[in-house]
């Protein structure tokens, strides 16, 4: 079998635009908003609703004004998630009670009305971005999977076309990169050493890594981030075999991007795998290897 991998500047440097290419649209969407930063922009827009309460309170009866705290909420379950609109529904229904229910600048409630329109505003606030969060979070899914699916479809087109390996192997980093929108890292051995032969999304590969890398190739069993004994380690790895044995190690930082942990990620990584498995199977003309 051929172990005549390219030196690690042609594949970085030389494929890398055709990885971009492969990539589309995909890769080149900006990162998602920190947790925090969704939390405290619901607040923002509760309080912009508040100020436009503030506006309107000499226009429309009270109760009417907790309409203007729906919108918040909405806006926050659409384009931020659950956590942040039900954020939005609790502090809407606490600037309602402290600046527009008497006695005012105090969360005491005197009226019996006021009261039902807050508990209103919150149970309409609970709903509304239930709904919305979930129709999000529907929408959200599919367009994953419609990634995933492209990124895939992508790769086989590569792997299909018996490409020589190093446009393969940087194929499948940004493969990764694309599917799960997280930096990748595809490490193969090089003159006896693991080194790093693709990358996609900007890794920051650090020691710790490279050690949870040469540990998934060794014992030829996938590692997580942050977990014993790769505690320091920002990136899942899974082992690629090959019939002559491990050849290469798939990396993917989820820790960066800002969601959970995608559930179950080695159904897709084990794909991307197969295909490099393939790849190394073959030399760099494209015909299978001699074994």
């Amino acid at each position: 079998m051929s172990e005549s991998f390219v030196e690690q500047d042609a594949p970085l440097g030389a494929s890398r635009s055709m990885g971009q290419a492969l990539a589309g649209a995909t890769t080149a969407e900006p990162p998602p908003l920190p947790l925090a930063g969704r939390y405290a922009l619901s607040l923002l827009l509760v309080a912009l609703a508040t100020v436009l309460a503030f506006v309107m309170r000499t226009m429309v009866a009270t109760p009417s004004l907790t309409l203007l705290y729906v919108l918040p909420v909405v806006i926050a379950a659409v384009t931020l998630g659950w956590g942040p609109s039900l954020a939005a529904a609790v502090a809407g229904v606490l600037a309602f009670d402290y600046f527009f229910t008497p006695p005012y600048y105090s969360l005491r409630i005197a009226s019996p009305s006021d009261l039902w329109a807050t508990g209103m505003l919150l149970v309409i606030a609970a709903i509304v971005s239930t709904l919305a969060a979930e129709a999000r979070r529907r929408a959200v899914e599919a367009t994953r999977s419609a990634e995933q699916a492209q990124a895939l479809q992508t790769l086989a087109h590569v792997v299909v076309q018996a490409r020589p390996q190093a446009e393969v192997i940087q194929a499948a980093a940004t493969a990764l990169n694309g599917a799960f929108r997280a930096p990748a890292v595809i490490f193969g051995k090089q003159n006896g050493a693991l080194t790093p032969l693709a990358t996609a999304g900007k890794p920051e590969i650090t020691e710790a890594d490279e050690a949870a890398a040469q540990g998934a190739l060794d014992a030829q069993l996938p590692t997580r981030a942050e977990t014993y004994p790769y505690d320091q380690a920002a990136f899942d790895f899974w082992p690629v075999v090959t019939p002559s044995g491990p050849r290469a190690v798939l990396g993917v930082d989820f820790t960066v991007t800002g969601r959970d942990r995608p559930d179950k990620p080695e159904r897709l990584v084990e794909i991307v795998g197969a295909y490099v498995a393939i790849s190394l199977g073959r030399d760099d003309d494209g015909r299978a290897a001699a074994r």
